[in-house]
């Protein structure tokens, strides 16, 4: 290939097409094994149903010891045909316990996905 061909390569056309990588599903935690993280997402699931009694709920996995709960923080929303809702959660695992602040959402029949996870400060 001659200097031309090669610099052809390198300018950008109208059909060359371009994207971005897309940002990583937030985790729960980190601490978490697969098994945890299954009874985790079924607590939450139950937590945030817009039909329950916004009560929190529990879970626990006897093996390896992880526990944790998820409490819903305000009315369940609807953002791009997806219901949504604000929780708070309790995880404790490998002997260290995490507050977490976060949102999920949910199509109709689909399971619920977090889309914000973040750490509460303590103190």
């Amino acid at each position: 290939m001659g200097a031309s061909s090669e610099s052809a390569l390198w300018r950008g056309r109208s059909e060359d097409v371009t994207g971005s990588i897309a940002k990583p599903a937030p985790k729960l935690s980190r601490r978490l094994d697969a098994e945890d993280l299954r009874r985790a997402m079924a607590a939450l699931g139950t937590a945030l149903d817009p039909q329950g009694s916004g009560a929190s709920v529990h879970w626990d996995n006897p093996q390896s010891g992880a526990k944790g709960s998820f409490t819903p923080t305000g009315q369940p929303y609807p953002i791009d045909a997806k219901v949504c809702r604000a929780f708070t959660a309790e995880i404790s695992a490998e002997e260290s316990v995490e507050k977490i602040q976060g949102h999920a959402c949910r199509e109709k029949s689909a399971e619920w996905a977090l889309t914000e996870v973040k750490a509460v400060n303590k103190g």
